[in-house]
């Protein structure tokens, strides 16, 4: 079950957890907000929508954008032990900050955000609490993607480029709309929301194999027949994976996407909720409720 208004807020065309999985996160997130916050968030739920893709329009003009958005889990495993510590002052002193920015640092970028969005409410400060919770739902949802765990991130050293993609993009926008559902549990205060985010990365490098497995298996099976079709789209015809063949890896993955889709819509709403609580309840009804 959806709710119904999602598809005239957040269209469904063609959108690089890619374009429209990251919409589709952050509109549901407002849901699950407690009353003291909903009102504020839902009148401005088309902007949180809508700016829930500008992190990843900003890695094409700053260089220093793309670390934000993953961490190559598997780069620190030594004789099958993780050698990463979590606490970002404890990392730096094993590896250079030059190596830890090379490899990502998705879940201490998302702990700065959540202190910047801490100060925000705590300032009473409208347009960065809106700025900042649109950015932080965004890498939130990228921490909730399997491959963006993984250094082989596309597919790249197993003759599956483009898989990134399909997982992430081509899968949500087929399916996500009509047959997930997004009814769940409010939003959790956390208490200690670096080991809640690094719990959230441990599943996405632990599920990145059986992304990969999967298709692999699927796409030899198929000997190369169904796999791809071509989509009239923005005027032009694209190379897509086939729908048929994007239903088989769906149900193959045996509701994996959408599991992570909700880990990830609870995990916003529930950064969101813990940054307002943090910086002392403000009253967020003195705002109006549009940007």
């Amino acid at each position: 079950m959806v709710f119904v208004l999602l598809l005239v807020v957040v269209p469904t065309g063609s959108y690089s957890w890619g374009f429209f999985g990251h919409r589709f996160i952050n509109f549901h997130a407002v849901f699950l907000l407690p009353q003291e916050m909903i009102a504020f968030y839902k009148g401005n739920i088309n902007y949180l929508s809508e700016h829930a893709v500008d992190a990843d329009k900003r890695r094409y003009i700053l260089p220093q954008e793309a670390p934000r958005h993953y961490i190559d889990l598997d780069h620190y495993i030594e004789d099958g032990q993780l050698r990463l510590p979590k606490n970002w002052n404890q990392a730096i002193e094993f590896f250079s900050e030059d190596s830890l920015q090379a490899h990502g640092i998705v879940p201490w970028w998302i702990q700065i955000m959540k202190f910047k969005l801490t100060k925000a409410f705590a300032e009473k400060d409208k347009d960065e609490i809106l700025k900042i919770s649109a950015d932080i739902g965004h890498y939130i949802g990228d921490a909730h993607v399997p491959l963006h765990a993984s250094s082989n991130h596309n597919g790249q050293l197993t003759n599956q480029l483009g898989i990134h993609g399909f997982w992430e993009s081509r899968l949500p926008e087929l399916f996500a709309p009509t047959q997930y559902d997004m009814l769940m549990d409010k939003a959790s205060y956390l208490t200690d929301p670096l080991e809640f985010i690094w719990g959230r990365i441990y599943q996405s490098a632990s599920a990145a194999d059986s992304v990969l497995v999967i298709e692999k298996k699927l796409s030899t099976s198929m000997e190369g027949k169904n796999i791809f079709s071509y989509e009239k789209r923005n005027g032009k015809y694209e190379r897509v994976y086939s729908t048929i063949y994007s239903t088989k890896y769906h149900q193959a993955l045996r509701g994996m996407v959408e599991r992570r889709m909700r880990n990830a819509t609870f995990a916003v709403a529930s950064f969101w909720y813990t940054a307002w609580v943090d910086a002392g309840q403000p009253n967020l009804s003195e705002f109006s409720h549009s940007k």
